[in-house]
């Protein structure tokens, strides 16, 4: 494994590779870093030049000086688009897959920077402004958002997760490796940051389907089996009906790459594979 750096506007983005082949690039989940994909990455490296990144803002990727600012969408998709430029040779295709928040932005990535892509997999997009029911959906963010300024961390926490229906495991930290623990420390000191400025932008976000229809050939929305009639499944399965394609279920729930590894990566490299050949 090797790490970069690489200055964007307003940033400047911390990354990993491993691996060899055709360009994979991981997008995490909101608040994420570019450890958390550690229980899939030996597979893909054995086909893939795996790029994983910090989001700008969080764990080692750096803001440039100045106010806080909400996290905008648009904005991690020209980051990753900027990164996929600097790190794909000349003439080559790109793959990625998104995770939860890492979803919305390869979404986005899609609908603006298609002709490079090879393949966008969005794992659970929480785009609940997509939803008939997205109305109730913003006000329980919002009710999430005021108790975090209210109440905490701890208790905004607790009552997403609830609102969600679950479906995140928590590690046992006792028997987490080094890397692993050093993670799960950057997570819980990127959470705030993601509560007060990711978490609203995320969740209200419409992907452009408009912008996503010509392109549908290049993409799989994917929902874990175990999020079946939660609300993190909905928003991938309303996309799929809306752009008529098949949506994909992978093992595990929301956190289905952590919970269940190798038949997530399994199910992932298949996708992958069949798309490099076509």
């Amino acid at each position: 494994m090797r790490s970069g750096t690489l200055q964007v506007p307003g940033a400047t983005l911390y990354y990993e590779v491993s691996g060899a082949g055709p360009v994979l690039l991981l997008l995490p989940g909101s608040g994420g870093d570019a450890a958390v994909f550690d229980p899939i990455l030996e597979p893909l490296a054995q086909h893939f030049s795996v790029v994983t990144i910090d989001p700008r803002g969080y764990s080692r990727s750096v803001l440039e000086p100045g106010p806080p600012a909400d996290i905008e969408v648009e904005v991690q998709s020209e980051d990753a688009h900027m990164l996929l430029e600097h790190l794909t040779p000349a003439g080559e295709d790109a793959y990625v897959f998104g995770g939860s928040g890492g979803a919305v932005v390869a979404l986005d990535l899609l609908a603006r920077h298609p002709q490079r892509l090879r393949l966008v997999i969005a794992h659970e997009p929480p785009s609940f402004g997509v939803l008939p029911d997205a109305a109730e959906h913003k006000a329980f963010v919002d009710e999430v958002y005021e108790l975090f300024e209210t109440e905490g961390l701890a208790a905004a926490g607790a009552r997403f997760l609830e609102g969600i229906g679950g479906g995140v495991r928590v590690p046992d930290a006792a028997q987490l490796s080094p890397r692993a623990a050093a993670m799960i420390e950057r997570l819980h000191a990127n959470a705030p940051r993601n509560m007060r400025h990711e978490l609203r932008t995320i969740t209200s976000h419409v992907p452009d389907v408009a912008a996503l229809e010509p392109v549908t050939d290049r993409l799989v929305l994917g929902a874990g089996r175990e999020s079946r009639g939660k609300l993190p499944y909905r928003p991938a399965q309303t996309l799929a009906e809306r752009l008529n394609i098949p949506l994909t279920e992978f093992p595990g729930g929301h956190s289905g790459f952590t919970d269940a590894p190798d038949e997530f990566v399994q199910l992932m490299l298949e996708l992958l594979l069949a798309a490099r050949v076509n």
